[in-house]
């Protein structure tokens, strides 16, 4: 491995946040899945959870869009709204839904420091019943548009920038917060596609 992708994979690895995570319910144009991913990746949520209750499971992830991004993040995937809901709250203290209603509040009214999971659905129907309610609460993002709707996609990444901005300014990538066991596993997951391609090409 070459020194500048060493550093690049140490780099990402101290910069991963566990404590925050994006589920996409129903979400059916592959397109915006791959965006999703790569958004994730570059503001460091290590895992999202994919539910999908109206197909079969993808064989795939990759697409152009997503350069591969699926190689760096952990994606879980459900049939099962109510499977993927205990998966989630294992590990998260809040599911929050992006949703239009009564109740929602601003993206920016927020705490994205504290253990979150962003919970997006269906391109043309939102989320379902069942998700909403297992959502702790809602939130939309402010528009002053006369077309009051995002692509999922660029909706993901607006918030999970807004929660790179809330936790850059708390200091939370400025020290590793994986576990010493966590960021070892990465990196052998990591390391090993690129040693066994490198491996192939020098035969």
């Amino acid at each position: 491995m070459t020194p500048s992708r060493e550093a690049r994979i140490q780099y990402a690895l101290s910069r991963r946040q566990p404590d925050i995570t994006v589920v996409l319910e129903n979400v059916m144009d592959p397109h915006n899945i791959a965006a999703v991913l790569r958004s994730a990746d570059a503001v460091g949520v290590a895992e999202i959870y994919v539910l999908n209750t109206g197909q079969p499971p993808r064989k795939t992830w990759a697409d152009r869009s997503a350069r591969s991004a699926d190689k760096w993040i952990i994606i879980h995937e459900f049939t099962s709204c109510e499977e993927c809901v205990l998966a989630v709250r294992k590990k998260y203290n809040r599911l929050l839904a992006a949703h239009v209603g009564d109740g929602s509040h601003s993206l920016y009214e927020l705490d994205l420091c504290a253990p979150v999971a962003l919970v997006f659905g269906n391109e043309r129907h939102g989320l379902t019943p069942e998700m909403l309610a297992a959502c702790n609460g809602s939130f939309v993002i402010p528009q002053v548009g006369m077309v009051l709707s995002l692509n999922i996609s660029v909706a993901c990444a607006i918030c999970l920038y807004e929660a790179y901005r809330q936790r850059l300014s708390h200091h939370f990538y400025d020290a590793p917060r994986l576990s010493d066991d966590e960021c070892r596993q990465l990196y052998s997951q990591w390391s090993q596609p690129w040693l066994a391609r490198q491996g192939k090409d020098n035969k």
